[in-house]
This record gives C-alpha cells, structure tokens and sequence, in this order.
C-alpha cells in the first residue's frame, strides 16, 4: 500500500498524475471523463494516483500565460466522486493559500486518512495576499483523529536560483512531511544538485531520507514546451535544441525524459536516496496522454520491483 511505502521510505514508489476536469460540466460529461482516467489509470496500475490543484498563478511571471485558465474540480471532491470507483490510494494536492483556518480544518476533518496522502501548496506567487501559510497548515494535520501522510513540493530550478531548496525541503520535514514530489524534470543537473544537497542535510542531522518522488511529462508541440516553461521548468539549452529541431518532438521528449531519469536514478542509487516517480500530461491532447502512458512504462521498468 501506498502509505506503508511512503512511511518504510521506499525506493520505487510509482504515481501517475493527472489534472481534474473543469467546473460546469454536464455530469455526462464529467462521467464518460471520469470513466477513461479510470481505464486508463487502471491499465497503468501505479502505486496512487496525484491530482493536482490548479491554480491560476496571474503574478508567476511578467509573460501571459500560454493557455486560458479554467478553474478545475477541487481534487478531494473529484477522488471521492467521479473516481470513486478507482480502487487505488490518492495523492491530492491541496492550495492553502485559498483557504482561512476553519476551511482547512474542514477540508482536513473531511480527508480519507487511511487510504490517501496530500501535497499541501502555498500562494501560487510572491505577494499573494491571504490566505493560510504553508507554515500554519501542515502542523494543523496533526490535530485530526488521524494523522495525515503529508508531502510537499520540491523545485530544482528553485535550488538553481536560491540554492537552498534542501533547506525549505528539512524545514518541510520537521513540519511533517513524509514525501516530497518534484516539479517537472528535464534538466538532469539541476535535479542532481538538489538531491546532492537534500542528502548531505538529512545526513548532517542523521535523519533518514523521506521518499523523493520525481515528476516527468512528455512534450508534444512548441506550444506546450512555451507553458512548461511559463510553469517555471528549465530546459537545458541543448535539450530545447533537441526538441524544437526533431521531426517528431513528442517521441522525443519521452526518449529525453527516460534518458533523464536514468541519470538520475543511478546518481540517487549512489548515495542511497529513495526515488520514485510521478508521470503526468500537461496537455489535453490525447497523443500526449498516450504518451505519458507509454513513458510511464518505460520509468518504471527502471525501478525496482516489489
């Protein structure tokens, strides 16, 4: 089970993520939706199932965003609904930003404990006014009857910039993070870097390391590279090259993404990191879900088996 995984600090945890659907939809709709994420996602048979909590993120950068905002299904409602019927543990993403003290505490009362962990997330930007910070919110879990399994976000390009990510990620930890899970990775360095100095902090302490669950998306057009960068994922100058320049870029990019991956996954082997991985599709497309499902496949047959 997913959570006994995430508290035994496994390697190989394996998570497929998906975004859901947009308010306003006929139920209909939103059923025959509801019905292919589930044969999909059972085909797939990952340890959990991530659902994200998009977020319209208007101060992100100076550039207009790529595509229209449309808001989305609360993550919680969506699980224990429409995907009722999916018999698989859920990793809900959770926008604290968005909520005061009682409707945290109302949305946390509500949550399935037993069968399924959170990412809880801050304000979407700098100067978001409002809201509970991340700082007040994930003690709060610890006051229901049962305690959450927790995790949190992890940004390489962050490190990148600021270079101390590992340190917001210990501060997570001491908070009651029992996971953490990547933004988007295409750049194998900087992933590297940040698992580097993740390791060297837990062991300082001679704390054992939480699962790092590392996220990859396929790239189909130009148009979803220009949003993946928008969301603040770095793409190295020659994997852009490679990408812009191929005759087939989606293919491409899941080759890429396995080949990152693999580095990846032999540097964290050398220094004893616990890694997994969470495989999503930015795009609606139904070629770019086709091959999140196929890059799915190809990571996991990477990790260790059960």
């Amino acid at each position: 089970m997913l959570l006994d995984k995430i508290r035994r600090r496994e390697s190989g945890i394996r998570l497929y993520g998906l975004s859901p659907p947009k308010r306003g939809l006929e139920p209909a709709k939103l059923e025959a939706i509801a019905a292919r994420q589930i044969e999909r996602v059972a085909d797939l048979a990952p340890d959990g199932l991530l659902l994200y909590d998009l977020q319209e993120e208007p101060g992100r950068t100076g550039a207009p965003r790529p595509f229209p905002f449309l808001p989305t299904l609360e993550p919680a409602e969506y699980a224990r609904s429409a995907l009722a019927a999916l018999p698989l543990p859920k990793v809900l993403y959770k926008c604290v930003a968005n909520l005061d003290l009682a409707g945290f505490r109302a949305w946390r009362n509500a949550f399935r404990a037993d069968s399924d962990a959170c990412v809880l997330v801050g304000a979407p930007a700098a100067g978001h006014a409002g809201g509970l910070p991340l700082s007040e919110a994930y003690p709060l879990l610890a006051e229901g009857t049962a305690r959450l399994v927790a995790g949190g976000v992890a940004i390489a390009e962050r490190h990148a910039r600021k270079g101390d990510e590992h340190e917001r990620l210990w501060a997570k930890r001491a908070a009651g993070c029992s996971f953490f899970v990547s933004q988007t990775v295409f750049n194998a360095d900087a992933a590297k870097s940040l698992l580097s100095d993740y390791a060297l902090r837990f062991a300082a302490a001679s704390e054992p390391l939480p699962p790092f669950i590392l996220s990859f998306s396929p790239c189909g057009s130009l148009k979803t590279m220009e949003f993946m960068r928008w969301l603040g994922i770095a793409f190295p100058r020659w994997l852009e090259n490679e990408l812009r320049h191929s005759p087939d870029i989606l293919t491409r990019s899941v080759d890429l993404a396995a080949h990152t991956f693999a580095e990846i996954l032999a540097f964290a082997r050398e220094k004893a990191i616990p890694v997994g991985i969470n495989v999503e599709s930015v795009s609606i497309r139904k070629e770019e879900i086709d091959a999140s499902c196929e890059l799915f496949h190809r990571l996991s047959s990477l990790l260790p088996r059960p």
